[in-house]
């Protein structure tokens, strides 16, 4: 009992840690927009992690984790238990989750989780979709596309069952990859925001607040210890210690990877490529973060750092507007890192590769198709995209009725 006390401690404090993660991205996001769109974004990320955890709670906990499979285990048996949260005998006891923490501590740790998804798309979409459709996108999206998917891995489904199994340690692709399919989609259905390519020719629109934008980033690393350390789901000294270890080696490789290569193609010092280059590091470490070693980590984070900058340049190139650089960190990065698994560490092998490759497929399959296919209809009945004057005036003010510096107003245009 006493382990067991030590252990769902350790993974209540991770639990509090991914939920300050919310925060992280509700500053970044604002601070890589415009003021006039302050209060919109705010809104969004409030809503996400409210109606995420009420969505997880009446049906994604147990969608995620159904006990049985239909199909091959590609849809979870879902009539036992349909709605709400039901204690099991054993739910507050060692024989619960061989005694790493409580059903409690479960619903709550994995329900921060369900939420980053929509959070992802919120950063993509921001300035120019409509609070209404982005809504009953995050309700679809979170209740039903994530709890559905995750249990293909997470939840014992037909990821599990590959002669070798396919492995995402705390979610690169489960989670990271979901929330940035579902971006991709959004960006390419909305087109970008006015003035962002004029001629054919790229136009920067900055962000107002980039202090605020570095210090998201910051308390994201530092949710990251909760992100990754909490899915060792127990507190075993030597792997939370390594994983942690593992984590932060592959943020700081990322981030000065991506500010040197930044560099030497652009000839400037970008503090936002630095930022995202921490977050790819980030991404790319947390499928195998318990599997590498420290030099293995930093390796996955330089060529996640690498790739932030290409993958910001091609979606650039694309004419694809993602405004706080999500597709590339989420998404790409999120590819690599479940990738990486079969090429660096104690997984690493030709199968394991294979199999790893199987699982970005079949999650690019399930989310490209459920994305496009709730943004699609919405875009062709209720619209997704505000009116351009809506979009020039800021969406604060259309939204909203409000104003998030009242006492001090910037020109924008």
């Amino acid at each position: 009992m006493e382990l067991l006390t030590t252990n769902n401690v350790w993974m209540m404090i991770c639990t509090a840690l991914v939920f300050f993660m919310h925060l992280g991205f509700a500053f970044l996001e604002i601070g890589l927009t415009r003021q006039k769109n302050t209060i919109n974004i705010l809104f969004k990320n409030i809503f996400i992690i409210t109606i995420g955890l009420l969505l997880y709670c009446l049906i994604g906990f147990n969608l995620m984790y159904p006990g049985s499979f239909s199909l091959g285990g590609v849809l979870p048996d879902y009539f036992v238990d349909l709605f709400g949260l039901s204690l099991p005998e054993n739910g507050l006891t060692v024989e619960y989750a061989d005694g790493g923490y409580t059903y409690w501590t479960d619903f709550l740790f994995q329900g921060m989780f369900a939420a980053t998804a929509a959070t992802i798309v919120s950063g993509a979409v921001a300035e120019r979709m409509k609070i209404g459709p982005f809504m009953v996108f995050t309700v679809i999206y979170v209740g039903l596309i994530y709890p559905i998917a995750g249990s293909w891995h997470w939840g014992g489904g037909f990821l599990t069952s590959l002669e070798t199994p396919f492995y995402d340690f705390a979610g690169s692709t489960l989670v990271h990859s979901v929330g940035g399919w579902a971006a991709l989609v959004a960006v390419c259905l909305l087109g970008s925001r006015i003035g962002k390519f004029k001629d054919g020719k790229l136009q920067a629109i900055p962000g107002h607040n980039i202090p605020l934008a570095t210090a998201g980033v910051i308390i994201l690393w530092l949710g990251w210890f909760g992100f990754n350390g909490g899915s060792v789901l127990s507190a075993d000294p030597g792997l939370t210690s390594l994983t942690l270890v593992t984590t932060c080696l592959a943020a700081a490789a990322g981030g000065v990877i991506a500010a040197l290569v930044s560099y030497l193609k652009f000839k400037n010092l970008d503090l936002t490529m630095f930022l995202n280059g921490i977050l790819g590091g980030l991404v790319g470490i947390t499928a195998g973060a318990d599997q590498m070693s420290p030099t293995d980590a930093i390796i996955i984070g330089a060529i996640a750092g690498t790739i932030i900058v290409f993958a910001v340049s091609l979606i650039d190139r694309l004419k694809l507007d993602d405004p706080v650089g999500a597709i590339a960190v989420h998404l790409v990065c999120g590819i690599w890192g479940t990738l990486a698994v079969g090429l660096f560490g104690g997984l690493a092998g030709g199968a394991q590769f294979v199999s790893q490759l199987i699982g970005v497929v079949s999650y690019a399959g399930i989310c490209i198709v459920s994305s496009f296919l709730i943004i699609f209809i919405m875009k062709k009945t209720v619209g997704i995209r505000v009116s351009e004057r809506e979009e020039l005036e800021g969406l604060d003010a259309h939204e909203h009725g409000m104003d998030a510096y009242p006492d001090f107003r910037l020109n924008e245009h």
